[in-house]
């Protein structure tokens, strides 16, 4: 039994399977911290698969080689500052008032009869850089506002701006599902964002704009008078940044990645442009040169002092722990799955059912996502169970990334009541229960399946 379970193909899918199912129990049912149980059931599949415990943890004496530091530090030290410091930026930019700014421009460009598609491009480029939840707390005033002035249903105004802001966060770098899963893939940054553009500005055409305005005209919510009171009344920016300033520091990190990704193939190997688009255009640097623009010109030329600026970023760090955690956590079971020669029985399993491996990767995800919920460990488990198999097949960097966003696309599915965001858009946009799943729900799946779509489609031309 012990020889079929360690050295057969059957025996090995067995474990993959079993460990899965143990995963999914501590997390749902025990409310173990997904972190907490990567690393349980990461150990307790390399022991039944017979990895030598030295191998697994190392010894007192010298740790640094084993699954377990090997697992954390390789991709911790990839997507740590880059997640850290699209963090910083982001609060930087909610701090500024940059949010109101390129709202508010973006309303009187599209007008009144198009205020919800305007709604709708205002989360797509300030969820760049900001994370979904955050988004909904600085932007949703602003959709009360909106929907008061133009008087029609409060679901007319939302759901564009947060299919916005959910197409950034899940398919999207700085945020950390992409950022992990390219880590845990070995994908270039810069085409992770080239395909996050191709496979969801179609997404959220479909879900944002077509879904978005059909549901919005069927589920009529009004917006509770004190909503609107407290934005009116509140305190108003004085001097607002100007919408060219924010949208340059946005645009800044993406362009320096996309720089060093593309000057890397076009520039002469060794030349001196070529070693300064490759400096410029690493994640980490290209996020290091934004934070600083966006130090300068938001914060300490608009009054902020030093003080203010450390204690915004350490505030806005706070939530990023436990995302690190996990990421780290799922790379050692990528490892121990690799390890132990699971990943490899799944690539052959993957070949011999002739199942296309970016149709499992789509449904793997969205299992986990419905099973727990969480879209960031559903991108980082699938990465995990899948790396191992992806490496045996040879694939090229843009058909990494279109992996990679059907992971993401994947990982968005079906939100329900075992999301935090569920409760989030419920509580901000004044929806019932059944209201939210009509609506949110509703939208999550059509973003996520429209997503997959244009993932698969560009995949089978490449």
């Amino acid at each position: 039994m012990i020889h079929w379970l360690q050295h057969t193909t059957g025996g090995l899918l067995t474990l993959a399977a079993v460990s899965i199912a143990v995963l999914l129990v501590l997390i749902i049912k025990l409310k173990l911290e997904p972190f907490i149980a990567l690393i349980v059931v990461g150990l307790l599949t390399a022991l039944a698969a017979g990895l030598p415990v030295g191998t697994i943890v190392g010894s007192a004496q010298k740790s640094a080689d084993s699954l377990l530091e090997k697992g954390f530090g390789g991709i911790l030290g990839h997507i740590t500052a880059i997640i850290g410091l699209g963090t910083i930026l982001g609060s930087i930019l909610e701090r500024s008032g940059g949010a109101k700014v390129l709202t508010g421009a973006l309303l009187r460009s599209f007008g009144e009869k198009r205020a919800p598609l305007a709604m709708g491009v205002a989360g797509f480029i300030f969820g760049i850089p900001v994370f979904f939840d955050i988004g909904i707390f600085v932007l949703a005033p602003l959709v009360y506002v909106a929907a008061k002035q133009g008087g029609r249903s409060l679901v007319l105004y939302a759901m564009p701006l947060i299919a916005g802001l959910s197409i950034t966060h899940a398919f999207l770098p700085p945020h950390p599902g992409p950022v992990a899963a390219a880590g845990l893939l070995h994908v270039e940054l810069g085409w992770i964002i080239l395909m996050g553009l191709a496979c969801g500005v179609p997404a959220f055409l479909v879900g944002g704009v077509l879904y978005a305005t059909w549901i919005g005209k069927r589920i009529d919510v009004g917006v509770p008078e004190e909503m609107v009171f407290a934005e009116e009344e509140g305190e108003r920016e004085e001097n607002p940044p100007s919408l060219a300033l924010v949208g340059s520091i946005i645009a800044v990190p993406l362009v320096l990645i996309l720089a060093g990704t593309f000057g890397s193939i076009w520039l002469p190997k060794g030349s001196a442009l070529a070693g300064v688009a490759a400096f410029i255009g690493t994640p980490a640097v290209a996020l290091t040169v934004a934070v600083l623009l966006a130090s300068w010109l938001l914060g300490l030329r608009r009054g902020l002092t030093g003080k203010d600026l450390n204690e915004l970023a350490a505030k806005s760090l706070r939530p990023v722990a436990m995302i690190l955690l996990v990421v780290g956590a799922g790379a050692f079971f990528g490892g121990v799955l690799s390890a132990t020669g699971i990943g490899k029985a799944v690539a052959d399993s993957l070949h011999d059912a002739g199942l296309p491996v970016i149709i499992a990767a789509y449904v793997i995800s969205c299992g986990m996502r419905i099973a727990q919920g969480s879209a960031t460990v559903a991108i980082v488990t699938t990465s995990t169970i899948l790396g191992p198999a992806v490496a045996q097949l040879g694939y090229s960097q843009i058909q990494l990334a279109l992996l990679v966003m059907a992971i993401s696309a994947g990982s968005i599915i079906a939100s329900h009541v075992n999301d935090g965001g569920f409760w989030i858009v419920s509580r901000y946009f004044n929806l019932s229960v059944p209201q939210t799943i009509k609506s949110w729900t509703a939208l999550e799946t059509v973003l996520s399946v429209s997503g997959f779509a244009v993932s698969a489609l560009l995949m089978a031309v490449v």
